[in-house]
């Protein structure tokens, strides 16, 4: 749960996340776990809590999304829950979001230039070599998310340029809790919580399992099981310990392949490619410690392992024989790309209060080494052995970090405070090719990313923020060591700007900002032009606005809305110089009506995209044929509804349904090769019971 502290701020930002039963909202927020209590943490967003609705001790954009909100949208994914975020786009590509799509602020959402951390942890498997989109949270143990944007993302990285969304995992409270839920494409899924504290509330120890399996929207099914234990202990007054092991394993038949262009004009909606599989899983272990000295500084530990490994195997296809077909048309051979990734790490920080140059200020410093490595197989296999053959490559990529902060809060008026930082990161990585005589090379590099942001308290109701800050994102070890030569590849690096206002006026809570991004090198791969992936030359340039409107219309009933603005998401140098990134609408929108009850509550959201591009050269239309590469191509804009709505009917058991994509709106949510097509209407309906 969200800590006491948190209550109004979740209150007031209800993001069109659906109907939250406020009542209901501020007695479980209030009513903090023992567990919670024991188990310490990486802060990441620090909230006043002493002070009015939108006060923040950061200096940028901030959202917060609490648990009963994230019940309310009854989403599949976290990325279901993030498209109703200001500023952030989602691309698509099956509806359970097994790997991480999404950008922020004009970032292309085919890439990733923002930090994705679970309990402060880095969630991609490989922030330095690659890849970052392997492994995706499950929503089923997401307690609640948070989102940071603009300079106060300074304390963390790489990779922050967007921003950093962290997604907070439960910690059980007493007792037992079971929930359940099934719907269409043969929906099954059941989750466990349960926990228990001894006699002094000074130890416990909790579990969260799901099982979840589906014959999938387009035959893209799935198995999914995923386990969570954590548990804590407060070795004192002034010190504590908590420890989370975590299992995940998926097996998903899903491929790179989308429909060819008329199978998707003639409303085909069968899986384009029935015999690929994704195959995943994770384990990890985060270790937390926690000691307050007695002047009432703060440090705290983690220590994180975590291994991942994803196979994909994928048929090749016969690109002649497709054309004729008018579908793909496959040969009986395959390649299983599998990998594995290995992380560990150790951060600590120190937080304390102290007088600066004579005024009241807040610091804390940070160092953080990191160790990655993965191990990249590519098994040549034929349908009669489809998942055994030979081993054509065989590629070792590591990479070591170190990075440290500094960041002090000055209080310098009653009213206006500013935060000075800096951050270094220095990193050397090495790929060696085992199937190349064990040929290898190294690269090194180091980032100095100074920032400052500032809050003013304009009146009781309205805080004035904003601030400037040095972001980067590092090139991963397949483009900065291409064909075993150093590329040379300094880090992505912007400048980043940001001005916003905040706060409440009656019955309203409201939020508007302006942001600059100025590229100097971005690299965008993944695309059809292999050469630009390997060149510091594509600055690019993001310029928009963000706004969040609420309102309590009375009688129960609410009004949330936030839009998204981008007129400006372009490369400026390069060959695609004056072409807009891809998967960088210049229009994102959320709307929610909602009505609640004293057990009942209903909302109808709408969730609008705008038109976008597949690929930096902005090609218009959409290949016809088996194309090759990553497909180019406008998507059109389009608009989701969604009906949600629950009931509790006795103490501690609630009912909850939803109807989604209410108008079964078919569009297009992203290109690879061939079309990924949205998922159509869907019911779904389910219940928690705790006892």
């Amino acid at each position: 749960m969200l800590s006491t502290k948190r209550q109004p701020v979740a209150l007031a930002v209800a993001l069109s996340l659906g109907a939250v039963n406020m009542t209901a909202v501020a007695e479980e927020v209030a009513a903090e776990s023992s567990a919670e209590k024991v188990m310490p943490s990486i802060e990441v967003i620090r909230v006043k809590g002493d002070q009015q609705l939108h006060r923040f001790d950061e200096t940028g954009s901030v959202i917060l999304i609490d648990r009963a909100q994230i019940e309310q949208v009854q989403p599949l994914s976290t990325e279901d829950v993030l498209r109703r975020v200001p500023g952030i786009n989602i691309k698509g590509e099956e509806e359970t979001s097994i790997v991480s799509n999404f950008g922020i602020r004009g970032l292309s959402a085919s890439e990733s230039k923002s930090l994705l951390l679970e309990d402060g942890v880095p969630v991609a498997p490989g922030l330095f070599i690659g890849n970052d989109r392997y492994f995706n949270t499950r929503i089923q143990r997401v307690e609640s998310v948070e989102v940071l944007k603009g300079s106060a993302s300074l304390r963390y990285g790489p990779s922050t340029i967007g921003g950093v969304v962290n997604y907070i995992t439960k910690t059980p409270t007493d007792g037992v809790q079971l929930s359940a839920r099934a719907g269409s494409f043969n929906l099954r899924e059941m989750t466990l919580e349960a926990g228990a504290k001894n006699q002094a509330e000074d130890a416990f120890l909790g579990v969260v399992a799901t099982k979840a399996k589906s014959d999938g929207f387009m035959d893209k099914g799935y198995d999914m099981s995923d386990v969570m234990v954590k548990a804590g202990l407060a070795i004192s007054d002034k010190q504590k310990v908590g420890i989370k092991f975590a299992y995940h394993e998926n097996e998903a038949n899903i491929s790179y392949r989308g429909l060819l262009l008329q199978q998707y004009l003639n409303g085909e909606r069968n899986n384009p490619a029935p015999d690929d599989w994704y195959l995943t899983d994770r384990t990890a272990f985060d270790l937390n410690h926690e000691y307050v000295f007695d002047n009432n500084a703060k440090l705290n530990t983690l220590v994180y392992w975590s291994n991942t490994t994803r196979d994909y195997w994928r048929y090749d296809a016969n690109t002649a024989a497709s054309n004729t077909a008018g579908r793909w048309v496959y040969t009986n051979t395959l390649t299983g790309n599998n990998r594995s990734f290995e992380r560990l790490g150790i951060e600590s920080r120190l937080s304390f209060d102290q007088q600066l140059f004579g005024y009241a200020a807040a610091t804390e410093f940070g160092l953080r080494l990191m160790e990655e490595e993965s191990n990249d197989t590519r098994i040549r296999a034929t349908r009669a052995a489809d998942r055994s053959g030979n081993n054509d490559r065989h590629i070792i990529d590591s990479a070591n970090s170190v990075a440290g902060y500094a960041q002090s809060r000055i209080q310098l008026t009653d009213d206006f405070a500013v935060t000075p930082g800096l951050r270094v990161e220095s990193y050397e990585q090495k790929r060696t090719i085992l199937t190349q005589n064990g040929d290898s090379a190294k690269t090194s590099n180091t980032e100095l990313l100074p920032g400052v942001g500032a809050t003013y308290e304009l009146t009781a109701n309205a805080q004035l923020y904003g601030g400037v800050y040095r972001a980067f994102s590092p090139a991963s070890n397949g483009v900065a060591l291409d064909g075993l030569t150093d590329q040379q590849l300094d880090g992505e690096r912007s400048v980043n700007y940001e001005l916003g206002l905040r706060g409440t006026v009656g019955a309203a809570n409201y939020e508007v900002s302006a942001f600059y991004m100025d590229f100097a090198n971005q690299v965008v791969t993944g695309n059809s032009d292999p050469n630009l992936s390997q060149s510091n030359a594509g600055k690019t340039e993001h310029t928009g606005m963000e706004f969040l409107f609420g309102y309590n219309l009375g009688a129960g009933f609410r009004l949330d809305t936030n839009a998204t603005w981008v007129p400006t998401s372009e490369f400026k140098t390069g060959v695609n110089a004056g072409n807009r990134l891809p998967y960088a609408p210049k229009v994102l929108a959320n709307v929610a009506l909602s009505y609640s009850a004293d057990a009942f509550s209903v909302a109808l959201t709408a969730h609008h995209r705008g038109e976008q591009f597949g690929d930096p050269s902005n090609r218009i239309d959409i290949p016809a044929n088996a194309a090759g590469g990553i497909w180019g191509g406008l998507l059109p804009a389009y608009t989701v509804y969604d009906l949600l709505a629950q009931y509790t009917a006795f103490e501690g058991f609630t009912v909850y349904g939803s109807v989604k994509n209410l108008t079964d709106k078919q569009y297009i949510a992203g290109l690879r090769q061939g079309i990924y097509v949205g998922p159509e209407r869907a019911f779904e309906a389910g219940f928690r019971y705790r006892f």
